[in-house]
C-alpha cells in the first residue's frame, strides 16, 4: 500500500518538474515510510512526472521500487494497492514473453497493460489506484478499483493535470489553491461526505468507484465506468441454486477472499469487534494459519454500552488469537482532532474515525502492517435495522401513499412536518413522510444527516441556492433500474450504498485512518466476485422474519462461530459522542463552530445550530450526528482553507 502522485504538463509554463512532484509526494510520508521514488520525462508535446511513497508489503526488496517501467521504459507506472491474482497473471504474461525483474504485483500491471491497454483493470482482482504513462500513445491512464477501496484525486488547472492518493498532495503543487466548493458543501451536509466526482475543494475531483480515465497530451480526457455489481452471470448462477447451495457458495467465496487477502511479506492481523463480520474474518483466517491470528480491539473508558470487548475477548480466546486492546476517552478525541482533520483531507463526518485511528495505531505499535476489516457485510446482506425499516416503510406506507390524490398527499406531509416541529420530536420521520408526499423515494442511504425541513432550517437563506441532494440518490436508483430492471428493493438499496456511502464514507475513513498510521487495510467482504454473488441473491436470503444477514448467519452459525455470537443483537461500531457532547467536549465544539472562519461564508444559520445544541443538552432529542457534521466541517475549513489551528 502506498501513496502516488503525478503531473502532466500541457503548457510550457506548467511546472512538471521532478522537484514539484517530490514536494507532492512528501506530503504523504505516512502512506509510504519505507521508500520514496520519483521520475520525470520530457517530450515535444508534454512533460510528465510521477511520485511514489512505498509501504512495502509484497517483495520488500529494492526491486519493488516505484515508479516502475516496462522493459524498454516506454510505459511507466505508479501504483497504490494490492493485486491478489498477480501470480496467476504473471504465469500467463511470462508465457507471452514478458520479462520480470521483481516479484511485485506492480510489474504484472505494467505487462498486462502492454497486452490489453486500459482494459487490463477488468482482469485485476484487488484494490487499486493506478496511474500509467504510455509514451507510445502519449496518454496518461488512471483507474480506481471496482468498489472504490482506494481513492484517487485529480485536478485540471490551466496548462496541466495533477493527481494523487490524497488531496494534500495536489495542494502542494503551485497551481492548486485550497477553496471551498459550495455545491459539495451542501451535499456533504446530507451525505456526511462528498459524492464523486466532487470533493470539498473547489477544482479538485475524485474518480468514482470502478472508473478509468485517459488524459491525453493535449489535456483532453475521456472516462467510463468499467464494472457493475449487477452481474448477469451471477444472477443466472444463483437462480439455479438451492438454499443449501447458496450457503456453500457463500462460504467458498468468503474463504477464498480471506485467503487472498493474506498475501503479504509482513505481519498481518484483524480488527476484531466481536460481531459476526470481524469474528468470521478471525475464524477463517485461523483455518489457514499455524501461528496465532493477531487481533486488535478498541473500547471506551465510559459508557459501557458502546463496548464489545467481552465478545472480542471470547472470540480471541476461542481461536487462540494474539489479542490486543486499547481504551480511549473524550480527551483522546480532542487531542486527535487536528491530526484527524489533516489526514481526512476533506471532512468525513463519521466519529468512528476516532476509534479507528487508535486501533490502527495499536496494530502498528505491535508491528502489524496489514489488517483485515469487516466493512461491506452489512451493506451486502442488510445487517442494520435501518435497511429493513426503510424497506418496510416503502412497502407498507410509501407505495400505498402514492395512490392518494396529490393534494391530499401534500397536505398530509405538511401537517405531519409541522406537528413534529412543534413538539420537537420525530422530525427525521416527519421528513420521510413529507418526501413521500412529494413522491420521493424513502431510502437515501444508511448515513443521511441533513435533509428536508431540517436542512432547510440549518442553511442560511441569503441568496445561496443549495443543490437538491435527492438528485444524487435518484441518479443511482435510475442506474440500478437500468442495469437490472428486475432487481428487488433490497438489491437496489445495496447498489446505492456501494456507489455512495460505502465508497466515499466507510472505505474512505478506513483508508485515511489506517494509512495515517502506515497500516494497510483489506476488505474480504468486498471481493468483487462475492459482491456480485450477494447482489444476485433473492431478498429472502438477506432478510427473513424481519432479521437481516439471514444467509451469512446461517452459513457461519455453529460450524464456524458460536450461535450466540452470530445471533446476538446488532451493535454498530460507534462512539459515545452523543454523551460527550452534553459535557465539556460539547461546549468546546460549540465554541469552535461559532468562531469558525466558515461563518464568514454565510452558508449556515448559526442561531439554529445553537438551538440544536441546547435541545441536545436538554434531551431527549439526540442531535449529536448533526452537530458532529458541522463541527467536522468547521474544523476542516479552519485548517485547510482559512489556515487556522483546528484544535477545540
Amino acid at each position: 500500500m502506498c501513496g502516488i502522485c503525478g503531473i502532466l504538463s500541457t503548457s510550457p509554463s506548467f511546472d512538471a518538474s521532478e522537484r514539484a512532484v517530490v514536494a507532492m509526494r512528501d506530503t504523504m510520508v505516512h502512506r509510504g515510510p519505507d521508500d520514496a521514488g520519483a521520475a520525470s520525462w520530457a517530450a515535444s508535446d508534454a512533460n510528465v512526472a510521477f511520485g511514489h511513497r512505498r509501504l512495502s508489503i509484497v517483495d520488500l526488496s529494492p526491486a519493488g521500487h516505484n515508479p516502475m517501467p516496462n522493459e524498454d521504459q516506454t510505459v511507466w507506472i505508479t501504483f497504490n494497492g494490492e493485486i491478489y491474482n498477480h501470480r496467476a497473471l504473471r504465469s500467463e504474461l511470462e508465457a507471452k514473453g514478458h520479462r520480470y525483474r521483481s516479484q511485485t504485483d506492480t510489474e504484472t500491471i505494467i505487462h498486462l497493460y502492454e497486452e490489453e491497454g486500459p482494459r487490463c483493470v477488468e482482469r485485476l482482482h484487488g484494490m487499486f489506484a493506478i496511474a500509467i504513462w504510455d509514451a507510445r500513445r502519449r496518454e496518461l491512464f488512471l483507474a480506481r478499483d471496482r468498489l472504490g477501496i482506494k481513492p484517487l484525486y485529480y485536478a485540471q488547472p490551466a496548462g496541466g493535470f495533477v493527481f494523487g492518493s490524497e488531496i494534500k498532495a495536489l495542494l502542494a503543487h503551485p497551481a492548486i489553491s485550497p477553496d471551498l466548493d459550495e455545491e459539495a458543501f451542501y451535499h456533504y451536509l446530507t451525505f456526511v461526505c462528498t459524492p464523486a466526482p466532487l470533493t470539498m475543494f473547489k477544482g479538485v475531483s475524485k474518480l468514482s468507484p470502478g472508473e478509468r480515465m485517459i488524459v491525453r497530451a493535449d489535456g483532453s480526457t475521456t472516462s467510463e465506468i468499467y464494472w457493475t455489481p449487477m452481474s448477469p452471470g451471477a444472477e443466472r448462477e444463483v437462480a439455479e441454486m438451492s438454499e443449501a447451495e447458496m450457503e456453500e457458495r457463500l462460504l467458498t467465496l468468503l474463504r477464498a477472499s480471506v485467503e487472498k487477502r493474506m498475501m503479504a511479506d509482513v505481519p498481518f492481523g484483524v480488527f476484531l469487534s466481536g460481531g459476526v463480520d470481524s469474528s468470521t474474518n478471525v475464524a477463517l483466517m485461523s483455518e489457514l494459519m499455524t501461528e496465532p491470528v493477531r487481533t486488535f480491539s478498541v473500547a471506551f473508558k465510559e459508557y459501557e454500552r458502546y463496548n464489545e470487548l467481552q465478545y472480542a475477548r471470547e472470540i480471541a480466546q476461542r481461536f487462540g488469537a494474539d489479542h490486543h486492546e486499547v481504551v480511549i476517552g473524550w480527551n483522546d478525541l480532542e487531542s486527535f482532532l487536528p491530526e484527524m482533520i489533516f489526514h481526512q483531507d476533506e471532512p468525513i463526518a463519521d466519529w468512528v474515525c476516532v476509534p479507528l485511528h487508535y486501533v490502527s495505531r495499536l496494530a502498528r505499535e505491535n508491528n502489524t502492517i496489514v489488517v483485515q476489516v469487516g466493512e461491506g457485510s452489512d451493506e451486502l446482506f442488510h445487517g442494520y435495522d435501518g435497511y429493513i425499516n426503510a424497506a418496510r416503510f416503502r412497502r407498507r406506507f410509501w407505495e400505498p401513499f402514492q395512490r392518494l390524490p396529490a393534494p391530499l398527499r401534500r397536505g398530509t406531509g405538511r401537517a405531519v412536518t409541522e406537528l413534529a416541529r412543534r413538539v420537537g420530536r420525530g422530525e427525521v420521520h416527519a421528513t420521510s413522510v413529507a418526501e413521500a408526499a412529494a413522491g420521493r423515494l424513502p431510502f437515501w442511504g444508511g448515513a443521511i444527516c441533513y435533509r428536508g425541513a431540517i436542512k432547510e432550517r440549518v442553511i442560511a437563506h441569503n441568496g445561496h441556492v443549495a443543490p437538491d441532494a435527492y438528485e444524487i440518490v435518484e441518479r443511482f436508483w435510475r442506474d440500478a433500474e437500468r442495469e437490472r430492471p428486475s432487481a428487488d428493493l433490497l438489491t437496489k438499496m445495496t447498489y446505492l450504498e456501494l456507489k455512495q456511502r460505502l465508497s466515499e464514507l466507510l472505505l474512505m475513513r478506513v483508508d485515511k485512518m489506517t494509512m495515517a498510521t502506515s497500516v494497510e487495510s483489506r476488505v474480504p467482504f468486498l471481493d468483487h466476485e462475492l459482491v456480485e454473488f450477494a447482489l444476485a441473491l433473492p431478498p429472502e436470503m438477506k432478510v427473513r422474519d424481519g432479521v437481516g444477514k439471514y444467509l451469512l448467519k446461517k452459513a457461519v452459525a455453529g460450524s464456524i462461530l458460536p450461535e450466540h455470537i452470530v445471533y446476538r443483537p446488532k451493535q454498530g461500531f460507534g462512539a459515545p459522542v452523543a454523551e460527550w457532547f452534553k459535557d465539556e467536549l460539547g461546549r468546546r465544539a460549540q465554541t469552535q463552530i461559532g468562531s469558525s472562519a466558515l461563518r464568514e461564508r454565510g452558508l449556515l444559520d448559526y442561531e439554529e445550530i445553537d438551538r440544536m445544541w441546547e435541545a441536545h443538552r436538554r434531551g431527549p432529542v439526540n442531535w449529536a450526528f448533526h452537530l458532529w457534521n458541522i463541527y467536522n466541517v468547521s474544523a476542516w475549513y479552519d485548517y485547510w482553507v482559512a489556515g487556522r489551528d483546528s484544535s477545540v
